[in-house]
């Protein structure tokens, strides 16, 4: 995507926001029915970001994780692969209303990660940063979600780099902004801090099934 179409993309989507398009004020169970509202099934995974794809080898590929834990660390390749890898097929819900079932996933488990570094009691919420400037924030305890995992792979082959590799985020059961790409840093923090879409009109959480998609 370039920067043109990005920056069009950009504004199309604060606009949305502004005039809570796409919202069909239904809600929904996802242990009732598996396509949250407002939703239409894709098969292809279309591509999304701010216009800018940063080009990380995993060589130079670091990971900050800091804040509010017992135990900072920054992981570099091989000290991210030597933790414990694991497998997740989930379904993805974008905001901007695609949905696409069955993927599958490998990385490392976002409880992996918070059994490493130990998060203090009060450390309730986290900021991510990725490679090309952006952020957003996520509850711990949706970041502690069984499936969720910081992934390095889809469909069996490593992630590209237009979906963000060499690692993203993944959270299934929030929007899919909530999952950020070439991520690169991890803070954890006592009270919720807003990321970019956030400030931009978008919901704080992003559950879709009860289509938290704006403020």
């Amino acid at each position: 995507m370039d920067d043109d179409t990005s920056s069009k993309l950009t504004r199309s989507k604060q606009r949305w926001a502004s005039e809570h398009k796409f919202l069909t004020g239904h809600t929904a169970r996802p242990d009732v029915e598996r396509l949250p509202p407002g939703q239409h099934l894709v098969k292809n995974w279309p591509v999304l970001d701010l216009g800018r794809q940063p080009d990380v080898s995993q060589e130079r590929w670091r990971l900050k994780v800091g804040g509010m834990v017992q135990r900072p660390v920054t992981l570099d390749w091989a000290s991210f692969m030597a933790l414990p890898q694991t497998k997740v097929r989930t379904d993805i819900h974008c905001v901007t209303t695609w949905s696409r079932y069955d993927n599958d996933w490998t990385g490392v488990a976002t409880r992996d990660l918070l059994d490493l570094v130990e998060p203090r009691d009060e450390a309730g919420f986290l900021t991510l940063h990725g490679y090309d400037g952006y952020t957003t924030n996520v509850p711990l305890a949706d970041f502690a979600a069984a499936d969720a995992l910081l992934v390095h792979s889809w469909q069996d082959k490593p992630l590209t780099r237009d979906h963000g590799g060499p690692v993203r985020l993944v959270i299934p059961h929030l929007y899919f902004w909530k999952s950020a790409k070439w991520i690169s840093r991890i803070d954890f923090l006592g009270a919720d801090k807003p990321g970019f879409w956030e400030v931009n009109g978008y919901h704080m959480r992003g559950d879709p099934w009860a289509e938290e998609r704006y403020s």
